[in-house]
């Protein structure tokens, strides 16, 4: 089940946060044979900002939605080959049956397979099990030559690095073959905490990520002073054959917004009373229990077009990664900054963060991740000017999946790979023909 409809004529596209940019897109079965000449694929369209929207209203964009066929699936190795416009949650239901999960999955299920490789996603084990790009065996792309071509860890590996995390920039994916892990059972093993405020939820997050292969959490980032940074961390594992319920879990019903709230809805007042009721909700101080994999690990995608909640002004996310050297001080001054320039929303989540993987640009490193959801309003530069500061400061980054505002000048400071990234595009791509909103807008072509 796919959430959003694609015309083949709109006149405008838009990222999740839903803010529209000029250009339309075709829709194709045949990936191979219709991504000659495209500047930019597209899929789901998850990604919160630009980085798949068109940079110009006449570039031609291709969505892969329909170029979704499993080519190859082995269910006693757990290898699987695919288009590239194959959605997890199509994937999923092919795999768990048989014992097997994506090795890696963000939070949400409605993304495609090059999706998840151009945004090289991370999840809640990446202490664990680093980015799905770690797991990818191989690609094939069409390169902007027009020459389609294999590559992998070992094949074309400075090509396939630079893919993995560059935002679909070097090349189309066209297929993508990754190794599942095997799961004892379908369901999850939880515990969670409620922890009183940041210092606690930090020493929390630690010590969970010692003996829990995923965790996550939800923190309060509105509230100040003793409060500030108080949460309820989400630990999990998968439930063993004999701890799980014989029955496979269903699909559960989905809800839809059909509606965009009033830009008015969510303020301080209302944000502030849902934080209190969630963070409340959770009476006692630590619970475990069996869970519905959805319900871990793709809590909103229950409610179809949950991005209407922030009104026709449309929202962005900012989500960065602080190094573990800068220490618990920087995640402190993040919170008391973020708190301090206001616009949050209920929607703030927290990570723990393993090694930085192979990607040339992937986001995550050895830290603490932060995420937070924000309307957008006429002071979110300034607001993500400000976090940006702070950020490069302590030798962060933040998540190009993500932004929609970062400046060009702050992203050079904060990314040291960047020339890197950008030489390896130059070889593969030198006429700049393959782009996005985001790329010009950070790299000027």
């Amino acid at each position: 089940m796919r959430p959003m409809s694609r015309s083949r004529a709109a006149l405008t596209l838009a990222g999740w946060g839903r803010v529209p940019v000029a250009g339309h897109e075709i829709s194709t079965t045949d990936l191979t044979a219709d991504s000659r000449g495209a500047a930019l694929l597209r899929g789901l369209g998850r990604s919160y900002g630009d980085s798949s929207l068109p940079a110009h209203a006449d570039d031609r964009i291709v969505n892969t939605c329909r170029a979704a066929r499993v080519i190859a699936w082995d269910a006693t190795t757990g290898r699987l080959r695919a288009e590239a416009g194959l959605a997890l949650a199509d994937m999923n239901a092919l795999t768990m049956p048989a014992g097997w999960f994506t090795p890696v999955t963000p939070g949400t299920k409605f993304v495609t397979l090059g999706g998840m490789v151009a945004s090289d996603v991370h999840g809640k084990n990446h202490h664990r099990d680093g980015c799905f790009g770690g797991h990818v065996t191989a690609l094939r792309m069409r390169v902007a030559s027009g020459d389609v071509l294999a590559c992998g860890p070992a094949i074309e590996p400075e090509l396939f690095w630079a893919t993995v995390g560059g935002m679909g920039l070097t090349g189309h994916i066209l297929e993508v073959e990754v190794q599942l892990h095997r799961i004892p059972s379908p369901w999850i093993w939880t515990e969670t905490s409620r922890v009183d405020d940041l210092d606690g939820y930090l020493a929390a997050l630690a010590e969970g990520a010692l003996r829990w292969p995923m965790t996550v959490g939800w923190i309060d980032c509105l509230n100040r002073g003793r409060r500030l940074g108080r949460g309820i961390l989400m630990a999990g594992r998968w439930a063993t054959a004999d701890e799980a319920p014989a029955r496979f879990p269903g699909n559960p019903w989905p809800l839809r917004l059909p509606f965009d709230l009033p830009n008015w809805a969510l303020n301080d007042l209302t944000a502030s009373a849902f934080n209190s009721l969630y963070y409340w909700r959770h009476l006692q101080r630590h619970r475990a229990h069996i869970q519905h994999p959805d319900a871990f690990f793709y809590p909103l995608d229950r409610i179809l077009d949950w991005n209407r909640a922030y009104g026709p002004r449309g929202f962005t996310q900012y989500q960065c990664v602080l190094p573990r050297a800068a220490g618990p001080a920087a995640v402190h001054e993040f919170m008391e900054l973020l708190t301090r320039l206001g616009g949050a929303s209920p929607l703030c989540v927290i990570k723990d963060c393993g090694p930085e993987g192979q990607g040339v640009l992937s986001f995550p490193l050895e830290g603490t991740s932060v995420a937070v959801d924000m309307a957008i309003t006429a002071d979110t530069q300034r607001i993500v000017d400000e976090l940006n500061a702070m950020v490069i400061a302590a030798g962060g980054r933040i998540y190009l999946s993500k932004d929609l505002f970062t400046r060009a000048a702050d992203f050079r400071r904060m990314e040291p790979r960047l020339d890197r990234f950008l030489a390896i595009r130059e070889r593969w791509d030198p006429t700049h023909a393959i782009r996005s909103a985001q790329s010009v807008r950070l790299f000027g072509y």
